[in-house]
C-alpha cells in the first residue's frame, strides 16, 4: 500500500486511509496542492487551482463523523465542467469572456458529496476538438513519461495530471476517444461509460449526439469507486438514463469466470503500429481469448462519426465563428467551418447508418460479452508532430489518433482502456469494449488484468 500522501496513491487508499482517521484530508490537500506546485511547471496540465475552496471541503471532512466512499480524495477536471465562481473554458480564448458558473457540474456535486475534494481544472484541447492535448492558448500538456511528447486529447491535461501524481483521479470527457486516447498514451485506465449512463450536465458540449463524460485514474478500483459514486439519473441531461445505479465496485473480484471474450479483428487488426497489436496480444493472451470477431463497417462507422462531429460541432460555434474567428485556434476554426459547409443530407445519412451500425454490432453481443481492440494505433507522437506513418502510410496526427476508438464512442457503448507498461518504450492502452450499460464486465476484466500483473499503470 502506498503512503497516502505521495503521488503513487490511489483514490482507493486515500479514502481507507482518511475514513479510518489514519490522516487527516487536510494534509492529503496539503500535499497534492505541493505536488502541483512542483509538477505544472513541466507537465502544463491545470489552467485553474482552487486551493482555498479545496482547503475548505477537507477541513469540514475531517471535522465529520460520517465519511463517503472517497473521503479527502482530491480530484480535477477538464475545464468543460462548470466549477462555481469560474468561466467554463472549455480550452478557449473566447469562453473567458462568459459568465462564471453559479454552480458546479453535476459529477463534480456527486463526486464531492461521496467525499472527494476538487482542487482544479484541467487543460484540453480547444473546444475538445482535438487527439493532441496541444493547445494554442495555454500551451500543451505534456507526457510526465516523456514531455517532449503528446499527452493525447482532448483531455489532455486530465491524462496528465493524474500520470504525473498530482491527483489519482480525474473527469474527461469522451466524443470520438478524448478519455481513451490520453488513457492510452499516459499509461492510465479509463472509463468512456455508455452514451447517458453519467449525467452531462453543467458541462460545456460539442456534439450531443456523442458527448460523453467519465474518470481517469490509476486503477481499476477508482475507477469503480467514481463510476458508482457518479451514476444516477439526472433531469437536467435529457439523455441521461433513468436507470437507478448499478454498483460496480463489488463485481471487481469476481474475475473473468463465465464472461465471453473476444478480439476484434478486420478493420481493428491493420492500420496501426506493431506495439498496438501487440498489446492485444498479450491481453487476449492473459485471458485466453483466442475468438475474432467482426464489428461490420467499422471503417464507414469512422466516417460517419467525424460527418456527425463536423456538423453538430459547427453548427454550436456558427455564431462565435462569425463574431470572433480571430480568437480561435486556427486548426479549430478550420474544421468547425469546414463542418459548417457541409451539407444537412450528409448529417441525416450518417444518423441513419449509425441506427443500421449499432443494430449490427449489438447483434455480437449475443456472442461476447467483452471485445478487445487497440485504444491507440501507437504510443505517443512528439509534441507538436504534424504527420506520422502507421502501416506504413503517412498519416495526419491529429485525426488518427482516434482511429480504433471513434468507431465504438459512435454508437455509445462502454469502454474501459487499461494500460500496458512495455519493457522498453512508451505505454500504450487496450480497449475493454461491453454491451451498453454492461460497464460491470470490462471492468471486471480490467480489474482480473490488474491483479495479474499484465495491465498497471507505470510509476514517473
Amino acid at each position: 500500500m502506498s503512503d497516502p500522501l505521495s503521488k503513487a496513491a490511489t483514490a482507493s487508499e486515500i479514502a481507507h486511509a482518511v475514513a479510518g482517521r489514519k490522516i487527516k484530508a487536510s494534509a492529503v490537500i496539503e500535499a497534492a496542492l505541493k505536488r502541483i506546485e512542483a509538477a505544472e511547471p513541466m507537465v502544463n496540465a491545470f489552467t485553474d487551482i482552487v486551493a482555498e475552496r479545496a482547503k475548505k471541503r477537507a477541513a469540514e471532512i475531517d471535522a465529520s463523523k460520517h465519511h463517503g466512499p472517497l473521503a479527502g480524495v482530491p480530484f480535477a477536471v477538464k475545464n468543460l465542467f462548470d466549477i462555481e465562481g469560474l468561466p467554463t473554458r472549455a480550452g478557449s480564448k473566447i469562453n473567458n469572456d462568459g459568465p462564471k458558473a453559479a454552480r458546479d457540474g453535476a459529477l463534480i456535486r456527486r463526486l464531492e458529496a461521496a467525499g472527494a475534494i476538487l482542487v482544479g481544472g484541467l487543460n484540453m484541447g480547444e473546444y475538445a476538438y482535438d487527439f493532441t492535448g496541444e493547445n494554442a492558448h495555454y500551451g500543451p500538456s505534456r507526457n510526465p513519461h516523456d514531455p517532449s511528447r503528446m499527452t493525447g486529447g482532448s483531455s489532455g491535461g486530465s491524462g496528465a495530471a493524474v500520470a504525473a501524481g498530482e491527483v489519482p483521479l480525474s473527469l474527461g470527457s469522451d466524443t470520438n476517444g478524448s478519455i481513451r486516447v490520453p488513457s492510452s498514451l499516459c499509461g492510465l485506465f479509463g472509463l468512456k461509460p455508455t452514451y447517458g449512463r453519467l449525467s452531462r450536465a453543467g458541462s460545456f458540449p460539442f456534439v450531443d449526439a456523442l458527448d460523453h463524460l467519465g474518470p481517469i485514474a490509476r486503477s481499476t478500483e477508482d475507477l469503480a469507486l467514481s463510476f458508482d459514486a457518479m451514476q444516477g439519473p439526472d433531469p437536467d441531461d435529457p439523455v441521461c438514463t433513468h436507470m437507478p445505479p448499478e454498483p460496480t465496485l463489488p463485481h471487481l473480484a469476481e474475475g473473468i469466470e463465465g464472461l465471453r471474450i473476444a478480439v476484434a479483428g478486420d478493420y481493428f487488426a491493420k492500420g496501426g503500429e506493431p506495439e498496438a497489436f501487440e498489446a492485444v496480444a498479450t491481453v487476449a493472451k492473459a485471458l485466453d481469448a483466442s475468438h475474432t470477431v467482426v464489428l461490420p463497417q467499422a471503417a464507414a462507422a469512422r466516417a460517419a462519426a467525424y460527418v456527425i462531429t463536423a456538423i453538430e460541432g459547427a453548427q454550436l460555434h456558427l455564431p462565435r465563428l462569425k463574431t470572433r474567428p480571430q480568437d480561435f485556434d486556427p486548426d479549430t476554426r478550420e474544421r468547425f467551418m469546414a463542418g459548417a459547409l457541409l451539407p444537412g443530407s450528409w448529417y441525416v445519412k450518417a444518423q441513419r447508418f449509425r441506427r443500421h451500425y449499432r443494430a449490427n454490432v449489438l447483434k455480437l453481443f449475443n456472442e461476447v460479452d467483452v471485445v478487445l481492440a487497440p485504444a491507440t494505433p501507437c504510443t505517443a507522437p512528439k509534441l507538436g508532430q504534424v504527420m506520422m506513418k502507421l502501416g506504413g502510410v503517412e498519416l495526419p496526427v491529429r485525426a488518427s489518433l482516434g482511429l480504433f476508438t471513434q468507431p465504438i464512442s459512435f454508437i455509445g457503448l462502454p469502454v474501459v482502456v487499461v494500460p500496458l507498461q512495455r519493457r522498453r518504450g512508451l505505454p500504450i492502452g487496450v480497449q475493454l469494449i461491453a454491451r451498453p450499460y454492461n460497464e460491470k464486465a470490462a471492468l471486471r476484466v480490467a480489474a482480473f488484468l490488474e491483479k495479474q500483473g499484465v495491465a498497471s499503470a507505470p510509476p514517473t
